[in-house]
């Protein structure tokens, strides 16, 4: 299991939270002293290639920008000798265990804030150009150098006809270049722009800040799927209209006052968030076990090896319950401490499988052929 940052090179991330998260950029020389990035470049050539994963090819052709989606095979991609591309691979801690490590060492920020890791690769005067993200995000230098310049302007007026969202008008206030193992925090709404001096690689740790409207939608279907209201329309005291076009004020009246004594509880909204924010991306498909042990098999391997979740599996918990790849299981108060250390920690040894109530074993089970979790010492996809 990884260890969680407890600092942030000289920054204690206590501090960090308190001054800087959500407030201010930072920069981190040192964040990773000798840092070793766990995918390099061919790796990610590799996974680009792969119709599982998703990533972007950028390519500067003057003033111009190109935009291509992958999957994008190696013979696709510009030669290493050409200087203005990148390519972009999205969620890499799904597809490689090493940076599934890496992005754990994040979980000082609830999991419900965490959204995945994001590796770039450019060669020299490669990147992407000034833009703005809506979102929390740590640039971790992985390999090279690049150079970053950020702006808090206002003015983010974007440039028409492009391919890709870029600010018609940087104006960079602050400039600095980044070795590896050096990181740059920016709170969301900071221009940027990062041009790689050389070749190199840099890894973006991404948080959900989603807008209201972004949640409101979909709460509302829940709490429309879940909330009951009896009775019907009726106007037994309607007169004869001269407006038969018009609609009735009594029926605005009757049908407000009807509709209005169902309202959301606060239980809806944390229900809601609940399985809302444990769905896994859209491309995540779960490989179930082939051959799935039966249940007694099962609680003796569990006890002897311990659980762990698959790297793409969210899981997060709250006074209702908890909350696995959006669905949400309302448990007995004896089982909610050890589902929230697994929550936690993402793992369960097996003395703590032995110890909890028997009602874990068929949980854990049912989980375990979902392809949600794994027996631990496993490779989990």
């Amino acid at each position: 299991m990884s260890v969680i940052l407890a600092r942030l090179g000289e920054i204690g991330v206590r501090r960090f939270m308190r001054e800087y998260w959500q407030r201010r950029p930072v920069l981190i020389r040192a964040a990773f002293p000798d840092f070793a990035p766990p995918v390099g470049r061919r790796r990610m050539f590799e996974l680009a290639a792969s119709a599982d994963v998703e990533s972007r090819l950028i390519v500067r052709h003057g003033a111009r920008w190109s935009l291509r989606h992958g999957p994008i095979p190696r013979r696709s991609l510009p030669p290493l000798a050409q200087a203005r591309w990148t390519l972009l691979v999205q969620g890499l801690d799904q597809a490689d265990a090493g940076a599934h490590e890496l992005l754990a060492r994040f979980r000082f920020v609830p999991d419900a804030r965490l959204d995945d890791l994001m590796a770039s690769f450019a060669t020299d005067g490669g990147g992407v150009p000034a833009h703005v993200d809506n979102y929390d995000v740590f640039l971790l230098q992985a390999y090279g150098r690049r150079r970053w310049r950020i702006s808090r302007q206002r003015d983010q007026r974007l440039q028409p006809g492009m391919p890709l969202k870029l600010l018609a008008d940087f104006r960079p206030t602050r400039e600095w270049v980044l070795e590896p193992g050096d990181m740059l925090y920016l709170p969301p709404g900071v221009a940027h722009e990062g041009v790689a001096v050389g070749e190199c690689i840099g890894y973006s740790i991404g948080f959900r800040t989603p807008t209201w409207q972004e949640l409101h939608d979909p709460w509302l279907a829940r709490f429309a799927e879940r909330s009951r209201l009896d009775g019907r329309y009726a106007d037994p005291g309607q007169r004869v209209t001269a407006h038969p076009g018009e609609i009735p004020d009594a029926m605005v009246r009757q049908t407000h006052a009807a509709l209005s004594r169902v309202r959301p509880t606060r239980a809806h909204t944390e229900r809601f968030l609940l399985e809302h924010l444990s769905e896994p991306k859209a491309s995540v498909v779960f490989q179930r076990p082939q051959h799935p042990p039966a249940s007694a098999m099962f609680v003796r391997a569990a006890r002897r090896r311990g659980v762990i979740l698959d790297a793409r599996s969210r899981m997060l918990y709250g006074r209702l319950g908890v909350a696995l790849n959006g669905e949400l299981f309302e448990v007995a108060a004896g089982l909610r401490p050890v589902l929230h250390t697994l929550a936690d920690r993402r793992s369960l040894d097996g003395d703590s499988i032995a110890r909890a109530p028997a009602a874990l074993a068929p949980l854990l089970h049912d989980w375990l052929v979902a392809g949600w979790l794994h027996f631990g010492g496993e490779t989990a996809p």
